[in-house]
């Protein structure tokens, strides 16, 4: 087993670092897939009162998907190096109103280099209706 393996966030460590974080706890995620191989991950975050454009409508506020396209995508190269790691930057394009119960937000790295990660994300309603694309840059170690 290489260092980087060793190093690896299990499904249930992933999780724990969600539900035990101040910020990320509010956002009740679920970790759905993890894939080491492919360095893909998926994650769900329900609608609740926080992530609600505005009440009764259904609709996920901008902010709450940018905050799940950082996580998700912070937690695609996170997860091969044991714990989250800083972002550098970020980018989102809103493609459609996001509604339904839940968002399911899918990271896949691209590229990893010494001081450098990229990832892009793509963001799907419950329909499985492509709402969002990101593309985040993270610096590669844990902290």
């Amino acid at each position: 087993m290489s260092e980087n393996q060793a190093k690896r966030l299990s499904r249930d460590q992933m999780q724990a670092i969600f539900d035990n974080s101040p910020f990320m706890g509010r956002m009740k995620l679920d970790v759905l897939a993890m894939d080491y191989e492919a360095e893909q991950i998926t994650i769900r975050m329900p609608l609740t009162p926080e992530w609600e454009r505005r009440a009764g409508t259904g609709q996920f506020h901008g902010g709450g998907i940018a905050a799940l396209i950082d996580v998700v995508g912070d937690f695609a190269v996170g997860m091969l190096l044991g714990g989250g790691v800083p972002t550098m930057n970020l980018r989102i394009d809103y493609l459609r109103p996001a509604m339904g119960p839940h968002l399911d937000a899918t990271a896949v790295v691209r590229k990893t280099g010494r001081t450098s990660a990229v990832v892009d994300i793509d963001v799907f309603s419950a329909e499985g209706k492509l709402v969002a694309i990101g593309r985040g840059t993270y610096v590669p170690v844990t902290g």
